[in-house]
């Protein structure tokens, strides 16, 4: 392994077993990694497997009825598949910090902000509780809170949107983790506010040297914050290039769509465009590629055979036929 290279995922596969005997492939042979010191973005539709690749990394699936039933997730070449939830339990939060989409969901209700910051810092860097909250209260005036003092002994339910996120990533950031998982920070709050926790993000990726896996729907987030980008659509990744490349050059048909349903201040169109039709559920993809149902590209090869990841240039993969070397 790479010693610049932080985390290495290799043919991630993560299926959830129906009641009814069908079988959703959510995460279906994904392999990327990421290096030291990068952002790292995973994009792509609600249904995509974005989330479930970070739950996967975060060994948090839900079983029954979820599993991870193939791949590999080595971290500095420990692969975390291999931990019993013991060893795992201490890469979480010390190795492996993650914001969820909805903090409310994530902070416990009946503990303080202190309360939550202090304890994986108590846990994993055996800080007695004196010490423990005189970090939380750094951490917290980090984040940018302007009454910190008051912060510490209040209840998540006390704080806003904006403020509950901050203090997600004051506890994500509270073990120094070498990697922070993001997924969806800045979903339901509002622009000022998501400007803020982008730039925030950023700031303590360099603070502490942290690799950052950025997952959103927001190509606007993705712009501004990541290094490299992947495309991820039907449990695969379609396309993964440098961020300055995949915007100028986008190769797959679904990138080119998002892109191109995004709006541009110098546009004087009425309408945005939109990609026709849905993203197909797990557990009924199409058989060849799986967006051909709703690519104006489309042909036979495409609906009967799975594509590959295809070299585009260098750095620059993607999954279609387009751009087989062999066509």
């Amino acid at each position: 392994m790479d010693k610049n290279v932080l985390l290495e995922v290799k043919g991630l596969k993560t299926q959830f077993f129906m009641d009814d005997g069908k079988v959703a492939k959510a995460v279906d042979g994904v392999d990327f990694e990421i290096r030291k010191g990068e952002t790292l973005a995973l994009v792509g539709e609600s249904g995509s497997g974005k989330s479930i690749t970070s739950l996967s990394i975060m060994q948090l699936i839900q079983s029954p009825p979820g599993k991870i039933v193939a791949g590999s997730i080595e971290l500095e070449g420990k692969d975390l598949l291999k931990l019993s939830e013991k060893e795992m339990t201490n890469v979480r939060g010390n190795d492996i910090g993650m914001i969820f989409q909805e903090p409310m969901t994530s902070l416990n209700p009946v503990f303080t902000i202190g309360n939550q910051i202090a304890e994986p810092l108590m846990k994993h860097k055996k800080m007695k509780k004196k010490e423990a909250y005189a970090k939380a209260l750094e951490l917290l005036k980090l984040v940018g809170f302007p009454r910190a003092e008051e912060i510490i002994n209040e209840y998540p339910h006390q704080l806003s949107g904006g403020m509950r996120q901050r203090a997600m990533i004051a506890m994500a950031l509270s073990c120094n983790p070498k990697l922070l998982i993001a997924d969806e920070p800045t979903t339901a709050l509002d622009v000022t506010i998501q400007a803020q926790i982008l730039d925030l993000m950023i700031d303590m990726k360099e603070e502490f040297g942290s690799s950052i896996l950025m997952i959103t729907h927001d190509l606007g987030v993705v712009a501004e914050t990541a290094d490299r980008v992947m495309v991820m659509y039907g449990g695969q990744i379609v396309e993964s290039a440098d961020v300055k490349e995949l915007f100028t050059d986008p190769k797959h048909p679904y990138t080119v769509g998002l892109l191109a349903s995004m709006p541009q201040i110098d546009d004087d169109k009425e309408r945005l465009e939109a990609i026709p039709g849905m993203v197909p559920p797990a557990h009924n993809f199409p058989q060849g590629c799986r967006f051909a149902p709703r690519c104006k590209h489309a042909m036979e090869k495409c609906t009967n055979d799975v594509p590959e990841l295809y070299e585009a240039g260098p750095g620059h993969k993607v999954r279609c036929v387009l751009y087989d070397g062999k066509e």
